[in-house]
């Protein structure tokens, strides 16, 4: 998200609306809190790196370092607090889908201990498809960005 702040910012979103938001339960959540976010524009995520979680297990023994499609995921999980909080009520019942990740690169490992900042920015939607540009940030440097589109559309889909 830019430095921007607006009087539209939410303030923190902790792991309980969290739930409530999307549907994703452990050991898929990967989204611990929102440190901010601007409705219908971006958001950062905070997800703590716990040595305690499955995957760990084997990726990889010894060196454990956390897959990058969790990463991706994470901020998908994140792009989808912006679109359902800017939805608001008409995100009721709805679910937001990965359609696409373009142009991802993975810079540096992430690993138990970390802290990692999830950046996600809109960059255009239009109806139910929305387009983000997302980077995940452990100790201000970059580990992983790529660009994603999602569509929101019903659960019975």
């Amino acid at each position: 998200m830019s430095e921007n702040k607006t009087e539209a910012n939410v303030s923190q979103i902790d792991i309980v609306r969290i739930m409530e938001m999307i549907p994703h339960r452990y050991p898929l959540l990967l989204v611990d809190r929102i440190l901010e976010l601007t409705p219908g524009e971006g958001a950062v995520a905070l997800k703590n790196v716990s040595m305690n979680e499955p995957h760990f297990m084997g990726h990889f023994p010894g060196f454990p370092v956390m897959p990058g499609v969790l990463i991706i995921e994470a901020m998908a999980q994140t792009a989808a607090i912006v679109v359902v909080e800017a939805l608001g009520g008409d995100a009721e019942g709805k679910v937001v889908y990965f359609m696409s990740v373009d142009n991802a690169k993975f810079r540096k490992p992430v690993t138990p201990g970390d802290s990692l900042h999830i950046h996600v920015d809109k960059i255009q939607s239009r109806g139910p498809v929305w387009k983000f540009s997302g980077k995940a940030v452990v100790d201000g440097k970059v580990c992983a960005e790529a660009t994603f589109s999602a569509m929101i559309t019903d659960k019975s889909v």
